[in-house]
């Protein structure tokens, strides 16, 4: 493909996204195929000669791909947390692919690492983060491919920490643990079982009924119950913004607890963490003075595309000792120099893609003020739907809202709300997706793809309302 065959082949792709952002109100938002649909329309084999047209790719796209896909950009999509993306986004990954570049190292693509530097330094200016996280003093921040990965690297620079270094010679070489509420994200448990502390290094805090956060007291008991069996309390994960609920941890009792016993201290915001562009939501950081790590999902409610987590260190020391591994064919006298920073050493890949460029046209495009607007319409989409279910007595709001997910259920067993669900999402029209909260089945609205507005969420409420007719009584 030259760069005349590639302009051509590019004007027609780019113009079927439009078209598809354009009309993707008016599909489905999942499919309702039998699984294996997909593959049976797809030949067995591979094609032996190249040489198909652009207009044949994107005709099976519209045939075959198109009719299978959950659409996460649809309006009507509420289901599980918003996975945005935006045209600026999109623009910059183009770049991105047409450039190819390798960030590794400064050396092999020196704009490559400083764009990144600075969005993290900017971004850590709209959400108002502490000093301690800026380039410019000890701390620092970078990209990763999701907050599985953030959460991760924050447990081995905890356990470099905890064991004085010793684990990158002899291993995991006591029992260490980590702490997260009960609504902690599973890939704490996954970090925690890859870093090889073993699924029972980890413990599982009670949280308070009524805000669903995690209680500090229980925090101290745990950790105070290691220590008196040999233990080596090593990791705490508050959230902000849990995955159930959206509870928020009261980061700063924790924070004061990790300090008593010299505990690191990881904050997992991947969805929540962009209100903190909003300063009337900035109520939900508190506490980030005492914070070792930190890390949100711009890919979730940021109009930015999957996939970026922007993730935070206080002493960025720490992070390059536990994950640096330097061979010969990659010394370079800019590395050596100590100027410049590797991000090969503030990961667990080697290789990576040059991610910061989605985030500047996203930042240029929007503004603070366009990023604000786009959270603010989130949160206030968010409270027109939960004053439906406060004003209807067949349902029950589960838990607070304080962004733009909607916990409720009917005031029914778990079996009638199950089939709500069902029923709702049976539509085409919208997808909602459920939880747990205190044993009970809840389901859960999440507002956050750019094109939904006010007629998409009382669209919502009027299927919920008429799949709820005979299910209970009014």
């Amino acid at each position: 493909m030259d760069p005349d065959e590639f302009r051509r082949a590019g004007h027609a792709v780019v113009d079927w996204i439009a078209d598809y952002w354009s009309t993707l109100h008016q599909r489905p938002v999942a499919p309702a195929d039998p699984p294996g649909t997909v593959a049976k329309a797809l030949p067995s084999v591979p094609p032996t000669t190249g040489g198909e047209s652009v207009e044949a790719l994107l005709a099976d796209l519209d045939a075959i791909v198109l009719p299978g896909l959950t659409h996460w950009q649809h309006p009507g999509f509420f289901g599980y947390f918003p996975a945005n993306t935006s045209g600026p986004s999109l623009l910059g990954d183009l770049v991105s692919s047409g450039l190819g570049v390798q960030g590794m190292l400064w050396a092999t693509s020196p704009a490559c690492t400083e764009l990144e530097t600075v969005m993290m330094d900017w971004l850590a200016q709209l959400l108002d983060l502490p000093q301690r996280f800026r380039s410019t003093g000890a701390g620092g921040g970078v990209i990763q491919d999701s907050a599985s990965s953030a959460t991760l690297v924050a447990t081995l620079a905890a356990l470099h920490r905890a064991s004085a270094g010793r684990w990158r010679v002899t291993g995991v070489d006591r029992r260490y643990r980590a702490y997260t509420s009960v609504h902690g994200h599973s890939s704490i448990e996954k970090a925690v079982r890859i870093a090889g502390l073993g699924a029972d290094g980890i413990r599982s805090i009670d949280v308070d009924p009524d805000t669903q956060a995690l209680r500090p007291d229980a925090l101290r008991a745990a950790i105070e119950a290691d220590l008196a069996a040999g233990d080596v309390p090593t990791i705490v994960v508050a959230t902000i913004g849990t995955t159930s609920t959206t509870a928020v941890d009261p980061v700063p009792e924790i924070g004061a607890i990790c300090a008593e016993y010299g505990i690191w201290l990881h904050v997992d915001a991947a969805y929540a963490g962009a209100a903190a562009v909003c300063p009337e939501l900035r109520w939900s950081h508190a506490g980030l003075e005492y914070v070792d790590s930190y890390c949100f999902d711009p890919h979730k409610w940021l109009l930015t595309g999957f996939d970026c987590d922007a993730f935070w260190v206080a002493d960025r020391g720490e992070l390059i000792e536990a994950l640096t591994v330097l061979p010969e064919f990659l010394r370079n006298a800019a590395s050596e120099s100590g100027a410049v920073i590797d991000y090969r050493d503030w990961q667990v890949p080697l290789g990576r893609r040059f991610r910061a460029l989605k985030l500047w046209f996203v930042l240029r495009w929007y503004g603070a003020e366009g990023l604000r607007a786009h959270i603010r319409s989130g949160v206030a989409l968010a409270a027109r739907f939960a004053d439906r279910v406060r004003a209807d007595d067949r349902f029950e709001l589960a838990a607070a809202h304080p962004f733009s997910l909607v916990c409720f259920r009917l005031r029914a067993d778990d079996d009638t709300n199950a089939e709500l669900l069902a029923r709702v999402n049976r539509t085409g029209r919208v997808l909602l997706t459920h939880t747990r909260v205190g044993g009970r089945y809840v389901l859960r609205l999440a507002v956050g793809s750019p094109q939904s507005t006010e007629t998409h969420v009382d669209e919502a409420w009027t299927l919920l309302t008429d799949a709820a007719k005979d299910l209970v009584t009014p």
